[in-house]
């Protein structure tokens, strides 16, 4: 039986334009709308744009609304999927690149910043420790590896690619994680990053605690916190920016030499448990 090419009738450059043109218009967009903000008691509900420039995506493809509008289908089909996968992994040199220039010329803040913002790093392993079983308990299998093994941002998402591939059950896993934080994630910390001022934490350990490795979700979180107590505004934003720089920088390594081994390790004594053969 011959293997199906979905490259086959078109030539990959044409689909590659194509694609960058739909991603690029999609990108315009988003930033057109802008930055949406929406007052919820103490706290406030922020929408970035990259948020709206996600919905756009998902919604040209063929498994949403490409089902019943043929006129989609012909704009974005399966092709254009196939060939973002490797898009994406182009797209996170370019991104690592950026991450590392940015945390050279800021390594003064990263010593001046302590200790506290290595040993947040462990705080992943807290999460993943209980997300796995749960994950496994719902029925995923090597997917929950991927998904839990930290809070899947872009340098998880560049890690477990290139371990595994972005095409394997950890790849589904991390992606999965990762559009879910892209969607909910920044509404989730704008909102926490406004509450949680009522908890009587110093702002500056909940600035530092906004930078989780994610540039949407630490801008939202440590601008609805700096909203709440303007006379700390620059500080906490430095703080948390310097914490999110740190995160990207040694969470990496946390990742590859701690948490994803520790998640492998749990999920080969878990998996005789809570995975039954035949289920």
């Amino acid at each position: 039986m011959e293997e199906k090419n979905v490259f086959s009738t078109k030539n990959r450059w044409d689909i590659f334009i194509k694609l960058f043109v739909l991603l690029t218009l999609i990108s315009i967009l988003g930033e057109k709308i802008g930055t949406v903000s929406f007052k919820i008691g103490p706290g406030s509900l922020i929408i970035l744009p990259m948020i709206f420039a996600m919905v756009f995506g998902i919604i040209l493809t063929p498994d949403a609304l490409g089902r019943k509008i043929k006129s989609l289908r012909n704009l974005v089909g399966e092709e254009e999927v196939e060939l973002s996968q490797g898009v994406i992994m182009l797209v996170l040199l370019i991104l690592g690149v950026k991450l590392g220039t940015s945390a050279g010329p800021n390594i003064e803040k990263l010593i001046a910043a302590g200790p506290a913002l290595i040993l947040q790093e462990f705080g992943n392993l807290g999460t993943m420790i209980v997300g796995l079983p749960i994950a496994m308990l719902l029925g995923m299998r090597r997917e929950a590896v991927g998904a839990t093994v930290s809070i899947c941002r872009e340098p998880t998402l560049g890690l477990i690619s290139e371990i595994y591939g972005i095409d394997s059950p950890e790849g589904t896993g991390v992606m999965g994680t990762y559009m879910v934080g892209n969607l909910f994630g920044t509404i989730f910390f704008g909102l926490l990053g406004s509450f949680s001022v009522l908890t009587g934490i110093h702002p500056y350990a909940l600035a530092m605690a906004s930078g989780m490795g994610s540039g949407s979700m630490m801008t939202a979180a440590s601008q609805a916190l700096a909203a709440t107590v303007p006379d700390m505004a620059n500080e906490v934003l430095a703080y948390a920016a310097t914490s999110n720089i740190m995160t990207n920088v040694t969470g990496l390594y946390m990742e590859l030499f701690i948490a994803l081994p520790t998640a492998n390790f749990i999920y080969k004594r878990l998996e005789k448990i809570l995975l039954k053969k035949g289920n």
